[in-house]
């Protein structure tokens, strides 16, 4: 492991040399390489982020908690059409949402298609609607600038 001191040296060595911080090798992910559920980096057009921010009824740090999540994940991932699903947990005090669910689908056909699917309805009725007391659903397309 490269020490602090050594690096910010031999990055000012660097850059007085000419050297720039753009030239540096960026990598930068796409579909085509991303692993299933893999993190990718923008939408591409037609895609929804789909996304919801909640409120559960049991304390953020109970396994009735953990359950819900984990549950969230196993279940909802695994619906066809599901790309890239991320369970998130708040960290800012600008809100005090606790928790958000995100996943991308390919276009508005595969997100009709999820909400519809046995499994997200059966999950919204046994385990949405007993375990959170509110949330936002947010969903989002790219938008071309």
């Amino acid at each position: 492991m490269i020490k602090k001191r050594t690096f910010l040296k031999n990055m000012s060595a660097g850059l007085v040399a000419g050297a720039s911080l753009s030239a540096w090798p960026v990598r930068k992910s796409n579909a085509a390489e991303a692993a299933p559920g893999a993190a990718v980096d923008e939408l591409k057009p037609a895609e929804i982020q789909h996304m919801v921010i909640f409120v559960l009824k049991h304390d953020k740090n109970s396994p009735e908690t953990l359950a819900f999540l984990k549950d969230g994940k196993t279940i909802l991932s695994a619906i066809p059409g599901v790309r890239n699903f991320q369970v998130f947990a708040q960290v800012s005090k600008k809100n005090d949402y606790e928790f958000g669910f995100s996943m991308v689908f390919s276009g508005s056909a595969a997100y009709e298609q999820y909400n519809r699917h046995p499994d997200h309805v059966r999950f919204v009725e046994q385990r949405w609607k007993m375990g959170v007391s509110r949330f936002l659903e947010i969903d989002f397309a790219a938008r071309t600038l």
